[in-house]
């Protein structure tokens, strides 16, 4: 599991690079033709990891209901994120890797929620869940690749 976790970061490192080579407008813009933009993309990736692996888990996230309300599925920009907004997303890249690297080592994970995502992959363990987070972070990312294109 340490492995996948390393993938993770990796993938957090890639989000980074955005937050040191854009601007907020930047960030924030919507190109036409897509429903988001790389800013609403990072927010959901951090949010989608804390649902999966610590919501499904029944255990406390570290995302704020707010946060959570702006950025899970089906939701889209309905206005620009803020600098705080943004800042509190980058502080939120790396943190929550390292607990649940932190809460495996611990035995935290007792219970969880089977869950089936949009593209037909079971989650039945928070194991699982940290596997489909790089397939999801993957998916994301490739989206943020194809929208940097246009702004």
């Amino acid at each position: 599991m340490q492995r996948t976790l390393e993938v993770t970061r990796t993938s957090r490192k890639v989000l980074d690079q955005y937050f040191e080579n854009y601007t907020l407008e930047q960030l924030n813009k919507v190109p036409e033709g897509f429903n988001n933009n790389l800013i609403w993309n990072m927010g959901h990736i951090v949010v989608v990891q804390q649902m999966i692996i610590y919501k499904l888990s029944g255990l406390p996230m570290l995302v704020s209901d707010d946060m959570i309300a702006k950025y899970k599925r089906g939701t889209r920009p309905e206005r620009d994120a803020t600098q705080e907004e943004a800042d509190e997303i980058r502080a939120l890249l790396f943190p929550p890797i390292d607990k649940v690297g932190a809460d495996l080592k611990n035995g935290v994970f007792k219970t969880f929620s089977e869950f089936t995502s949009l593209s037909g992959f079971t989650m039945n363990s928070a194991e699982d869940a940290i596997e489909f987070n790089n397939y999801h972070e993957a998916m994301h990312i490739g989206m943020m690749m194809s929208i940097r294109k246009f702004i």
